[in-house]
């Protein structure tokens, strides 16, 4: 009787490998159309572009040199510590206000750029990347300044829980909470927005994106509008990008490189384990959601990195769902580009793009 339940057990797990491996990709429709791609218009500013990427890369590989053959354990702590001080050697000039709130629960920090009117009710929340392992508002002061700057808004940068100290719906529920949290509050005390944003990058891009359905199914209120630079939104990580652009992304390729070595249906399996929660669930997968009755999002990624297809599907299903949806990519262009603000000429393409965009849906 064991030999027999030892063989229908080899059979159903055989049977559910070929599946996974065989099966069609039903996300493959959206991987058309292309989205819209940016180039510099002069040589000048081309050659300031490959002049920085230079720089940027030595100190991106430099950065990672010592962490390659590290366990995930041995690696977090280097990881987040040098987030928090990769863009504090002076290099750049943060020039907003930056004062420590509790949002709601949560632990935040107020952006205020210079000229914009803390006591106005414009705001926008802004949840940073790091792989939900890392990151914190420190870690993003460069786009957070500057966002404040571009949109007139006073922003709301939080550190939610990362994993693996906490569940990755810890991070989900702390993003909740200071949604809630903002809409009635802003650096001078309670008072209810006006306009309201949301935004964030790579993993703060897939929290951004998950925040906005859940509005609309709790029937809170709405953003005016959301951005989010080279967001995960499939946390299965079956993209074609996934592998087809791995040597290509120099800020990714230290984490993901052990990914390369793993059958593609073993990739969501190790993502569930990590994530401790269903990577089909549309909460961590917001590609895998309903994307209707959203509001205007705009999607930024670089075609070659990790994410480009990440971003790509879920806009083009979200305009297939009727959501005002629009995809912007670069070339060359480093993982979260717009960070590396002001060396990288592209990261100023960037944020004019975001500006105008926000201004569009004030």
């Amino acid at each position: 009787m064991t030999t027999q339940l030892w063989l229908l057990s080899s059979i159903a797990t055989t049977a559910w490998v070929a599946y996974l491996i065989l099966r069609k990709d039903s996300l493959a429709q959206f991987d058309q159309p292309a989205g819209q791609l940016f180039k510099l218009n002069t040589k000048a500013a081309q050659a300031e572009s490959v002049k920085a990427l230079k720089a940027i890369n030595q100190r991106l590989r430099g950065n990672a040199a010592n962490s390659t053959k590290m366990s995930m354990r041995e690696r977090l702590p280097i990881m987040r510590e040098s987030m928090d001080t990769f863009f504090a050697s002076g290099e750049v000039d943060c020039v907003s206000d930056f004062i420590a709130v509790d949002a709601g629960g949560v632990p935040a920090e107020w952006v205020t750029a210079p000229g914009v009117d803390a006591n106005n009710s414009r705001r926008l929340l802004y949840i940073h990347g790091g792989a939900f392992m890392a990151g914190s508002p420190k870690s993003h002061r460069v786009i957070t300044s500057k966002l404040s700057e571009i949109t007139d808004c006073t922003v709301l940068s939080i550190d939610y829980r990362l994993m693996p100290e906490h569940s990755r719906m810890a991070g989900v529920d702390d993003c909740r909470l200071g949604y809630d949290w903002l809409l009635s509050h802003g650096p001078k005390g309670e008072k209810d927005v006006s306009s309201l944003f949301v935004a964030g990058d790579s993993a703060g891009g897939n929290l951004t994106l998950s925040l906005l359905a859940w509005a609309r199914d709790t029937g809170r209120r709405s953003a005016d509008a959301a951005v989010a630079l080279s967001p995960v939104t499939d946390a299965r990580f079956v993209s074609p990008s996934i592998k087809d652009n791995l040597d290509t992304d120099v800020m990714l390729k230290p984490l993901a490189s052990r990914m390369a070595k793993i059958p593609r249906f073993m990739i969501s399996v190790a993502a569930r384990l990590m994530s401790k929660h269903s990577t089909t669930d549309p909460v961590v997968s917001p590609l895998l959601g309903d994307l209707s009755g959203l509001p205007p999002i705009l999607v930024l990624a670089s075609d070659h990195e990790i994410l480009r297809d990440d971003g790509r599907r879920y806009v083009n299903k979200a305009k297939a769902a009727g959501t005002d949806a629009t995809f912007l990519y670069w070339k060359n262009m480093p993982h979260v580009w717009p960070i590396f603000y002001p060396d990288l000429p592209e990261a100023h393409q960037a944020f004019e793009q975001i500006e105008g965009f926000v201004k569009t849906h004030s």
